[in-house]
């Protein structure tokens, strides 16, 4: 999905480094290797982060997972760390690459924990990692069961009907770690809710409280994780990085408002755009967001990024930009008529371009204007690196890279048969035509030459020469190779890899976290 900029995924990764002070009294258990062994395997379900002291996402993240320690003592849920300068073995055993590490723990059985990092998301993730996939729902229990999230499903359905049941049962499972379901057989809980048998009810904390799914037949997962999916968003909640990725995987284009959040009229014009939201629901997702935190990523979306309110549309599918260059006197009959031309498909997308260079370089420089005069060469097989100049596996990889593009220009061969190329990826936007999935710098891709190929192959390898070479004799259509006359001291190293995923977050380069971004 190339609506992932690399842009996107930079603030979910970039370090809070901030100074940590051990407290004197702690719901968080410390374990060792005396008593680890013995917590895993004795709780039934608990929550275990592997860290490093000087780490600063982990400094970050030490307050909000002791409150949620806290939290979740009253549900009988332990949380515990390792510090893994100290239990190295312990770290090691766990396979540890990065910090921090947390892993949910079931009587000894762990599977990585995949829930947000602040501490009402993590009550919120382990509270339903304590519950069944599907619990049962009666008249006696369904308060208490509307309660448990700010969002949860209540399926109403026969108790013989064993499609529902069955697909009910396949949805819930798929969407454990994010959601709270449960199951009602009584038709008169039924009747009591407001809806006939086959039918699921989302109870939520926000917008209307109840919205319903009445099945036309048996309840199909299909149908249960498109209304999910749709319902479970708020019209018009303010995105972050807690909650980016949830707006990025729904399939829909995202639609923000930037905001002053000291603008005195800013929760006015978020009441009137909720009411446009409303209108094109199921359609374009709307957000608002922190102009002054999130400055860059108005860059990012084409927009000036100087004065505000602003607005822009982005297509997640496609990575496509439509920035609202006027936002007129009457904010939302300018947001509904954009939004209008927009899904009726009568706007063009803005396409940001570096001023066209001279190349003097043995790497070719790639702007927007000029992709495809570059990249899309029939003749050639064509290396392109997407990159951030202040992205430090870019930086690493930069000397490695020079060096790799002498040697092919050097080639009279091989200088006829590939083009070795670079673009930057924040002052260029990728063109349409070109479907690349951009999720991290560097992205390193081949065209292979070939009349009117537009297919790009990933690389995945070491950032070394030999095997940028490799890549390129094995991947390109003319099989081009060039020869090394000595040991490329100059290599990045084996154990860089870029910071392309929320994952990611031990290995987010330094200079990332200048940048307050999406």
């Amino acid at each position: 999905m190339r609506g992932f900029a690399a842009w996107a995924v930079a603030a979910l990764t970039a370090a809070c480094v901030c100074s940590a002070t051990e407290e004197t009294s702690s719901n968080v258990v410390t374990l060792t290797k005396e008593n680890y062994s013995r917590f895993v395997a004795d709780e039934p379900l608990s929550l275990v982060e592997f860290y490093a002291p000087w780490c600063g996402h982990c400094q970050a993240l030490a307050p909000q997972y002791e409150e949620a320690a806290t939290e979740l003592l009253k549900s009988d849920i332990k949380l515990a760390k390792v510090d893994c300068t100290v239990e190295e073995a312990l770290c090691s055993d766990n396979e540890v690459t990065g910090f921090p590490t947390l892993k949910v723990f079931r009587h000894g059985q762990a599977s990585p924990y995949g829930g947000p990092r602040k501490s009402d998301g993590i009550v919120s993730y382990m509270a339903k990692q304590k519950l069944p996939a599907v619990s049962p729902v009666t008249t006696e229990n369904l308060e208490e069961f509307k309660s448990k999230d700010k969002f949860v499903l209540v399926a109403f359905c026969d108790e013989q009907d064993e499609t529902s049941n069955k697909e009910l049962k396949a949805f819930a499972e798929a969407n454990r770690d994010a959601l709270v379901v449960g199951v009602s057989h009584s038709e008169a809980l039924a009747v009591e809710v407001g809806v006939k048998m086959p039918a699921a009810v989302a109870f939520r904390a926000f917008d209307e409280p109840k919205v319903v799914l009445q099945a036309s037949g048996a309840l199909s997962h299909t149908e249960l994780q498109q209304f999910y999916d749709l319902e479970s968003l708020p019209l018009l909640d303010e995105v972050s990085a807690e909650n980016f990725m949830k707006y990025a995987m729904s399939g829909l284009p995202l639609a923000y408002y930037f905001v002053d959040p000291e603008s005195p009229t800013r929760e006015a014009e978020i009441q009137k755009l909720t009411d446009v939201a409303k209108a094109f629901r199921g359609k374009v997702n709307m957000v608002s967001i922190d102009a002054i935190k999130f400055r860059s990523h108005a860059k990012a979306l084409n927009l000036p990024g100087e004065t505000w309110p602003a607005f822009a549309v982005q297509n997640m599918e496609s990575g496509a930009k439509y920035p609202l260059s006027d936002l007129g006197q009457d904010l939302a009959a300018s947001v509904r008529d954009f939004l209008t031309q927009f899904v009726d498909g009568k706007l063009q997308p803005s396409l940001k371009s570096g001023a066209i260079p001279e190349q003097t370089s043995p790497v070719v420089s790639v702007v927007t204007d000029e992709f495809d005069k570059w990249v899309f060469d029939d003749a050639k097989d064509v290396l392109l690196e997407l990159y951030a100049p202040w992205c430090g596996h870019c930086k690493r990889l930069a000397p490695t890279y020079e060096k790799l593009a002498e040697l092919y220009r050097n080639d009279a061969d091989a200088a006829k048969l590939v083009t070795i190329a670079k673009m930057d990826g924040t002052e260029n936007d990728i063109p349409p035509n070109a479907d690349i999935t951009l999720m991290g710098f560097p992205t390193i891709l081949l065209k292979p030459a070939g009349a009117g190929a537009r297919e790009f192959v990933k690389y995945e390898g070491d950032r070394t020469i030999e095997s940028l070479i490799d890549f390129v004799a094995t991947k390109g259509t003319h099989k081009a190779s060039v020869t090394v006359a000595a040991p490329a001291e100059t290599s990045a190293s084996v154990s860089e890899s870029a910071t392309s995923t929320p994952a990611a977050t031990a290995t987010a380069s330094a200079d990332a976290t200048k940048h307050d971004e999406l």
